[in-house]
């Protein structure tokens, strides 16, 4: 028989109650305080029900009936600049962390709440139907709640997607020393998530000041806990990661708050993360005015029993034990919270024809529509923008463009503190896998961020750090195909970041990738991204194709309030070119292209390895081209005024691109081209690219999956046949 040998988990693992003396412990206006948000909460959610059993929220309306006790014990243990995000069902978090924000001292339950309460009442609830007074202006709706100003990171649809984010804003406050926590709320769902367990394992490994604060409500939609995991104790999930763990009675306000209060201690000691689960439960069904019980998954009985311990009245009990509360307190805090929030329903809808409906002034403007969902890149007024052909300076270095990228980051890492550098092995390897980080490391120990695989979670903190303003993070991804792998926080979350949240919230990270077509790394690493990010809102997309551009893009990527992702090309690494030896304090304007060759017989829109290459063919075929390097590829970067120049110059028009037809950029361009420029062209516009599979790992069948210089030389040679000439 092998001798066993019981392993003991490296972190703690508790249940917190709290006891009568706790209870005979409580500040008498903290309890109030508690009392009084607790209600506010609870009216304001039945007044969102209202609302949409009317018909009067376009959407899910996610109530947190029931789950008041977590938010607000959690709320009223931290410090007006602490930070919360939170999930789909989040208004009552929301409006606990934005009501201690506003009233740090406390609330008064035997009074009516403050002004800055019922603005901020009103506010959130326009916010859920959509009208332009709410936080985002009424695009974020239920589900998309932000308030920077009270500690409020935004709210999130995605199950678990607000997860990273979050770790993102407590590595800002770590490394800012401010002793700041964040908590960031989640559900049953989201704990088997991969995004919260990347996150978890980060947070734990880099000691962030985070708390996983999970509200274990029994249910996902509606299948149960015990459906959807072994273990149903979500706060064990802890101890894989060495993180400490608490379990609490979340109908229990005091219980959080005491649970909150050691998980505070653990986080501002700079000793990592802490998990809290607290265990409560929705009243009502995942969205809308019906109880689950109407659904049939779960009993009458199984409500009944839940409501016994409803958060509201077993504080209200304790409260009047003590005699800190008496009856009358108790309606009357119920009937101001119901006074408030019927004022301010009043002030948002109208009776017309016996039917209630929005007042149609407080509607967002349809032509609001677009706005934020990119910056107006005024950050750039009055910078030096130059070209290689007419910089005003010594191009004394020639410059391989991997050793580029090394030596404009550590140029503007050097005059820029708040840049950091995030991604796999960027710190061994003399610089990453191919270099582009070399000696960073030892010049910027700190700021050099060698991560985990854990594409979804570094992705994501980049975006939390973005948010914060604080610093501006470059994360790498080794291989854009890794981009699926972390879809969510690219698209979903980073792409959308500013628009979802009313077009005003800056987010400065670039995102760093290469293409690798034609190296033999197969279907799984060889993809090109610009027609995946190019069709997805948000995103600004470089792509240089000389170490000089390379310099310029990339300053400018750096000093961009909007998230850029900076494309770059294996094939392009070893190639050298003429920079400046020391002056790299220069710009290339995004959303300028280049004219790198004239001609009058065709234009090719290109980008990348194939602005030299598409150059080669056209000379040795004798034709006259005018090449356009397309440079910045977003659909707002494009350059309408040199690209339709160009067309009206030669009527004819070939994109050229490396990669399969799937993921095209050329698809898009090609529409643009031709809907814009239609009276100029003599035909219509030709496209080279590669097949329809993957490249292989086969060096045949690579070579016959991408489109190289033969692809070239026929698309070109039939567009001059078709204005009769034959090459």
């Amino acid at each position: 028989m092998p001798k066993a040998v019981n392993l003991k988990a490296k972190s703690e693992w508790v249940e917190l109650k709290a006891s009568a003396a706790d209870w005979n412990d409580l500040d008498p206006d903290l309890g109030r305080t508690m009392l009084a948000q607790l209600h506010l909460i609870r009216a304001f959610e039945e007044k969102v029900l209202e609302f949409a059993g009317q018909g009067l929220v376009h959407g899910p309306a996610h109530s947190a009936i029931g789950q008041e006790g977590g938010a607000v014990g959690s709320a009223l243990a931290m410090r007006p600049s602490d930070q919360v995000n939170g999930s789909h069902r989040a208004h009552h978090q929301f409006l606990a962390k934005s009501m201690s924000y506003l009233e740090p001292d406390g609330i008064s339950a035997k009074s009516a709440y403050p002004g800055s309460v019922r603005t901020l009442a009103k506010r959130t609830l326009s916010e859920i139907a959509g009208l332009a007074e709410g936080f985002c202006k009424g695009r974020g709706g239920s589900m998309h709640l932000r308030w920077a100003e009270a500690g409020n990171l935004g709210t999130n649809a995605i199950v678990g997607g607000a997860v990273p984010s979050a770790a993102g804003a407590a590595w800002a406050h770590k490394r800012a020393g401010s002793g700041d926590v964040v908590y960031t709320y989640f559900g049953d769902g989201a704990t088997n998530i991969g995004s919260t367990l990347e996150t978890m394992n980060l947070a734990a490994a880099w000691k962030l000041p985070i708390c996983f604060f999970i509200e274990n409500n029994q249910y996902a939609v509606s299948t149960t806990l015990e459906e959807s995991t072994a273990e149903t104790r979500l706060s064990a999930r802890g101890l894989g990661f060495a993180i400490p763990s608490f379990r609490v009675d979340g109908m229990d306000p005091l219980a959080v708050y005491l649970a909150c209060q050691q998980a505070n201690e653990i986080m501002r000691a700079g000793e990592g993360p802490v998990i809290i689960e607290a265990d409560l439960y929705r009243y009502f069904h995942q969205s809308g005015v019906l109880p689950g019980s109407a659904f049939g998954y779960r009993s009458k009985q199984e409500e009944e029993a839940w409501k016994k311990r409803d958060p509201l009245e077993q504080l209200a009990a304790q409260l009047q034990k003590r005699q800190i509360v008496g009856q009358s307190d108790i309606d009357k805090v119920r009937k101001n919270a119901q006074d408030l929030m019927n004022s301010v329903a009043g002030e948002l809808i109208e009776e017309v024809d016996g039917q209630r409906r929005i007042v149609p002034a407080l509607w967002p403007k349809p032509e609001f529509r677009d706005f934020g969902i990119r910056g107006d890149l005024s950050e750039f007024n009055g910078v030096r923008f130059e070209e290689f052909e007419t910089f005003r300076g010594a191009l004394s270095e020639e410059r391989t463009f991997i050793q580029t990228i090394a030596a404009v980051m550590k140029q503007r890492m050097s005059q820029d503190e708040r840049i950091i550098n995030m991604g796999e092995d960027i710190h061994q390897l003399n610089g990453g896998t191919h270099g582009a980080t070399r000696g960073l490391r030892d010049l910027f120990p700190d700021r050099i961020l060698p991560t985990p695989i854990c594409e979804n979670a570094f992705a994501g903190l980049s975006c939390g750090i973005a948010a914060d303003g604080r610093y501006v993070p470059v994360m790498e991804f080794m291989f854009p195909d890794f981009i699926w792998v972390a879809a969510d926080q690219i698209f979903n979350q980073i792409g959308k970041y500013r628009h979802m949240f009313g077009g005003d919230t800056d987010l400065p990270l670039v995102l760093r990738t290469k293409v690798s077509m034609g190296a033999g790394y197969g279907s799984q690493h060889s993809m090109d991204p610009a027609g995946l990010f190019a069709t997805a809102p948000g995103w600004r997309i470089v792509a240089p194709s000389t170490p000089f551009d390379y310099i310029g893009l990339m300053n400018s990527a750096l000093l961009c309030r909007d998230p850029v992702l900076m494309i770059e090309h294996v094939d392009l690494y070893k190639q050298k070119g003429l920079t400046p030896t020391d002056d790299l304090d220069f710009y290339i304007p995004l959303g300028k292209a280049k004219r790198v060759r004239e001609g009058k017989d065709l234009t090719i829109l290109t980008y990348l390895s194939m602005v030299g290459l598409s150059g080669e063919i056209a000379s040795d075929l004798g034709i006259d081209a005018e090449i356009i390097d397309l440079r910045s590829l977003d659909q707002a970067g494009l350059d309408w005024q040199t690209i339709e120049a160009s067309v009206r110059k030669t009527g004819n028009v070939v994109i050229v691109e490396q990669g399969p037809i799937g993921p095209s950029y050329g698809g898009m361009l090609a529409n643009k081209v031709q809907e814009r420029c239609f009276d100029w062209l003599d035909q219509p516009v030709k496209r080279v690219h590669g097949g329809e599979a993957s490249p292989s790992i086969s060096k045949v069948l690579e070579a016959s999956t991408l489109a190289g210089a033969a692809e070239i030389e026929v698309t070109l040679r039939a567009m001059m046949a078709d204005t009769g000439r034959t090459l």
